[in-house]
């Protein structure tokens, strides 16, 4: 038995690179890289070498003849070292494990014929260069590997991307049973015999039922430790392989990795019914083989991404065209129906959802806006950076199973560093019926381990919630979009910045120009209101209708005085500094009535104060818009018989809006955009008097405490105007 014996619960946690022993077709020797010491030897060394070699002694020329080709091959050669011991019939194959050099010996057999492999290889080349398709490529290599090896099945093993393996090519004499088009579950080949599999591409095992060979001593001089056999051709097999094996029916089998691009795509696995070996030189011949057919695979691949990718920019380039063009750049991406089939072609989807906050815009077939709030929720949770992709979305997020007939498959990414915005696009359901090679969720437990499974007979399932894989093109171009998207709202930010950075400069030279002419403009309307009232008191040498003129004088130039302190008032709010206080806003609008007393002499006024909650403020600032807001009541209903006017408030838990309505006038709701704007009356002066700033100066000021105004109003029937402030917390005592 193996000097290190596995009994783990699931075979993914075996130390199976670390064997502690060899199979008994070859033997193993192990020197020190720096002195050719002997450190380590298998128990039937002698019976290779016809010799003993003696542990911290460097063997002789005599006991190894090759020793001085072995030291020139250490000092400088990268590659293997090989070595054919003609005298003995053995092939000597080396290589460098850490300090160490690990010298694997066979028994050469019949000779291979060189020519022979050669040209089968050369006429593999050939076929694969110009093969029609992949599959009939992967046929081809299949039926050499079965050609020269002679096993009894030989299959061509494609990994897919959750590590099961699909058997995609298969070529054999029948004597065992065909698995052509079958699935195997990933747990047959765990992830340590994956990454074996990576970087020692060959291996063999010439008789399941093989004793196993101790390599002694057990722990290595050199590294105080049970030898590394990463890359030993001899490394004797786990014990739950080698039951596998004999529950497949097989006695023997070689594999050959398909590497591409560094990454294992898959293997060449060959079958025995019987014991059965094939030569290091048979065995190379396949590996190269199999790196034929790699580059083969590569280059089918690098052609499809190719295509695939050319195909996506264009509509990519499209995309960003418009976006860049576009005021908005959201307007680019889903304005029209050629945008949006865009944008669903970019990566190949059927729907497709683009969230900026509380907005969301739907295309194609998607799941409902609210699914869609939802999976953004817990999109968020998942500190997705960069972008999110699965063809089986309700394996990652369980509620996904409600919609999966439009979303089973999504790519997901954020398109702001800051805000809550994310472009997800979804592709729907493709059921599939998988026949596999034995139930891949069956377990046998026995004695507390598990064992490899015991029927390979076709299991099928039928695959629910799953789309069609997303491709590494379609990937990528999702993340190119991504980063120009970010790239044109960057760019667009600036352009604001630079434009609201102009704004702020020209509105503080208007406020300073306004300032500067208000100021100047007072002087001389007071002195002309003054003249005026001179010459009336002088009255006696005027007839009636200059001492008319006079009055009219009189009354404009006090019209563009008050002009000329609202507009003061005006500009100076962009210096006033704002002084926050708790405000009782009861006592305020008290106040503002008992100021406007006089303008309501005479007449017939119902008022509805409701509770007004306190709010924080600047309380000089907060008393001129309930001014303007009451005066503006007060004066445009003064034409009405019984003037009824509500004061009220609704607080939320972010903010609280005031109210004032009047049953006056009213207003055309056509004319909204104009009502807060400076010098804008929707009312003739003639009828009612004002300059036409009061609620300008109302926006402002609210504004200013970051909160916003708005109206309602019916020709006729009266207007509502309105303010909100945000709700900031304040403590009993401040209040008092």
């Amino acid at each position: 038995m193996n000097s290190v014996t596995a009994t783990p619960d699931s075979c993914g946690a075996e130390p199976i690179h670390i064997p502690g022993a060899i199979q008994e077709h070859g033997a193993l020797l192990v020197l020190s890289a720096r002195e050719l010491t002997a450190l380590q030897a298998s128990d039937n060394l002698r019976d290779y070498i016809d010799a003993s070699i003696p542990i911290g002694v460097v063997p002789s020329r005599e006991i190894l003849p090759f020793i001085d080709a072995l030291a020139a091959w250490h000092s400088g050669d990268e590659s293997g070292f090989r070595y054919v011991w003609a005298q003995k019939k053995l092939h000597v194959s080396g290589h460098r494990s850490g300090n160490t050099i690990i010298l694997e010996v066979e028994r050469t057999g019949e000779r291979d014929s060189a020519d022979a492999l050669m040209s089968e290889l050369i006429g593999l080349a050939q076929y694969l260069n110009s093969a029609a398709s992949l599959e009939d490529a992967l046929l081809r290599t299949a039926q050499l590997v079965s050609s020269i090896t002679g096993y009894d099945r030989t299959l061509i093993y494609d990994f897919g991307p959750d590590w099961s393996g699909h058997v995609v090519a298969e070529a054999g004499n029948g004597a065992l049973p065909s698995y052509l088009g079958l699935r195997f579950p990933a747990a047959d080949i765990p992830p340590q015999a994956r990454q074996l599999y990576t970087i020692n591409r060959l291996r063999m095992i010439p008789d399941v039922d093989y004793r196993p060979v101790p390599v002694l001593p057990q722990v290595n001089a050199e590294t105080g430790e049970v030898l590394d056999m990463s890359f030993s051709q001899l490394r004797s097999v786990s014990p739950v392989h080698l039951e596998y094996m004999r529950n497949m029916g097989t006695a023997a089998s070689m594999s050959v990795s398909i590497i591409i691009n560094g990454a294992l795509w898959g293997l060449i696995a060959c079958h025995h019914a019987t014991p059965h070996s094939v030569s290091l030189a048979v065995r190379e011949a396949c590996d190269f083989a199999a790196q034929l057919l790699s580059m083969r695979i590569a280059m089918e691949q690098s052609s499809k991404d190719a295509s695939r990718r050319v195909e996506l920019s264009h509509i990519q380039a499209r995309l960003l065209k418009r976006m860049t063009a576009a005021e908005k750049w959201v307007d680019g991406l889903i304005e029209g129906d050629e945008q949006k089939e865009d944008l669903l072609e970019q990566v190949g989807a059927d729907g497709a959802a683009l969230v900026l906050g509380n907005d969301h815009e739907l295309v194609g077939k998607t799941p409902s806006r609210q699914q869609v709030e939802e999976l953004v929720v817990w999109l968020n949770a998942q500190e997705i950076t960069d972008i999110f992709a699965s063809e089986n979305l309700s394996g990652d997020y369980a509620a996904a199973a409600n919609y999966a007939a439009v979303a089973s498959g999504i790519i997901a990414m954020r398109v702001s560093e800051l805000h809550d915005s994310w472009l997800i696009w979804f592709r729907p359901e493709v059921m599939k019926t998988v026949r596999w090679g034995g139930d891949p969720h069956k377990k046998v437990q026995e004695s507390g381990r598990i064992h490899p499974r015991r029927s390979f007979e076709t299991w099928k399932e039928q695959v629910r919630n799953t789309s069609s894989p997303w491709s590494e093109p379609e990937i990528s171009a999702a993340r190119e979009l991504r980063s120009g998207i970010i790239g044109i709202v960057l760019r667009k930010a600036e352009e604001m910045a630079d434009l609201t950075r102009e704004l702020q400069k020209t509105n503080k030279e208007l406020e300073a120009f306004s300032y500067s002419v208000s100021h100047d403009l007072r002087a001389p309307f007071r002195h002309i209101v003054g003249f005026a009232q001179l010459l009336r008191e002088r009255s006696d040498a005027l007839d009636d209708k200059s001492r008319h003129y006079l009055q009219m004088i009189s009354e404009a130039a006090l019209s563009a005085g008050r002009l000329v302190d609202d507009l003061l008032n005006f500009s100076q709010l962009g210096r006033t500094q704002i002084s926050l206080k708790p405000v009782d806003m009861e006592k305020v609008v008290s106040e503002v009535r008992r100021s406007l007393a006089p303008s309501m002499a005479e007449r017939q006024i119902e008022w509805h104060i409701g509770a007004l909650p306190v709010a924080l403020g600047d309380p000089t600032l907060l008393r001129q818009v309930w001014y303007n807001l009451i005066d503006n009541a007060l004066k445009y209903s003064r034409h009405e018989p019984v003037a009824i006017i509500t004061i009220a408030a609704v607080e939320t838990e972010d903010s609280v809006t005031y109210s004032v309505e009047d049953n006056g006038v009213g207003f055309d709701m056509a004319y909204y955009n104009k009502l807060f704007g400076v010098f804008q009356r929707l009312q003739r002066v003639e009828d009612f008097e004002g300059t036409g700033i009061g609620l300008a100066l109302v926006r402002r000021i609210v504004e200013r405490h970051h909160g916003s105004v708005s109206a309602q109003g019916t020709v006729g029937e009266g207007a509502s105007f309105s303010f909100t402030l945000p709700v900031t917390k304040i403590e009993e005592e401040e209040i008092a």
